[in-house]
């Protein structure tokens, strides 16, 4: 009996989590001409008009690319971070640990406006989107950090030790040994940053280049002034490409890391 309540329990608890992302794939096949649920009529017609929206599809590319470079930057500077704070911060340890967690200890919003300020002080402002990847990466480092700090805990460092006895230089104790065994903390790493990058609003509002703007802006912009189930379709697709990178990065990139 109380295993069945447990699981009851489990099933609510889930259900209320996805209920926002089940009603929204549900409106995106509303027939009707507004965002509404539950849909009036079954359909496919919203989602033919988005994809031939010019203006979405540019800004899904500019998101996909964003949050690419976004990743790789985080990924490199995190994982260097996270080996300098396991193997060689030594008691400045707490302090470096701080450091790389500081940009979620204020409000993402502050946050953008003080990079905003920065970029303008460069002399940069808004001619390119440097800006907005610099807080893209800024905001999705201590993720990575976190993820391969944790993996690195788990290293022996006699494992090491016992390769560098045999000849094996840096990179290759570093490609051979440590990158296959931190593994998860680093695809991990990887796949908190493009997801976060992928769907982050305030950075990207007010930081984005002239004449650019990722999908959360566009889809901001477009809720203003329609409410078409148009906005359900998009958001939609945005669901499925966040769920696509998951699947593809465990099987892919997972196979990859074994080859070591």
């Amino acid at each position: 009996m109380r295993s069945r309540v447990l699981a009851a329990y489990c099933i609510l608890i889930y259900l209320f989590l996805a209920a926002p992302i089940i009603i929204v794939v549900g409106a995106s096949f509303n027939a009707g001409n507004f965002l509404t649920f539950p849909p009036q009529g079954l359909s496919l017609r919203w989602y033919v008009v988005f994809f031939h929206n010019d203006v979405f599809m540019r800004a899904i590319r500019t998101s996909l690319w964003v949050a690419a470079v976004t990743t790789c930057v985080s990924l490199v500077v995190g994982t260097m971070a996270a080996l300098f704070y396991v193997q060689h911060a030594g008691r400045w340890k707490e302090t470096v640990r701080v450091a790389m967690l500081a940009p979620l200890l204020l409000p993402e919003v502050l946050t953008a406006i003080a990079l905003l300020f920065f970029v303008y002080a460069i002399g940069i402002g808004t001619r390119s989107m440097f800006g907005m990847v610099v807080g893209h990466v800024l905001m999705t480092l201590p993720f990575v950090f976190i993820n391969v700090a944790a993996s690195l805990e788990s290293f022996d460092p006699d494992w090491d030790m016992a390769a560098r006895s045999l000849g094996a230089g840096r990179w290759t104790r570093f490609r051979r040994i440590m990158l296959p065994l931190i593994k998860p903390g680093v695809i991990g790493g990887a796949l908190f940053a493009f997801i976060i990058s992928f769907d982050m609003f305030t950075i990207s509002f007010l930081l984005k280049g002239i004449g650019t703007s990722t999908l959360p802006i566009q889809l901001f912009d477009y809720l203003r002034t329609n409410f078409t189930p148009e906005a359900a379709a998009v958001s939609t697709l945005s669901v499925l490409l966040t769920l696509g990178v998951v699947i593809v990065s465990d099987k892919v990139l997972g196979l990859k890391l074994h080859r070591f």
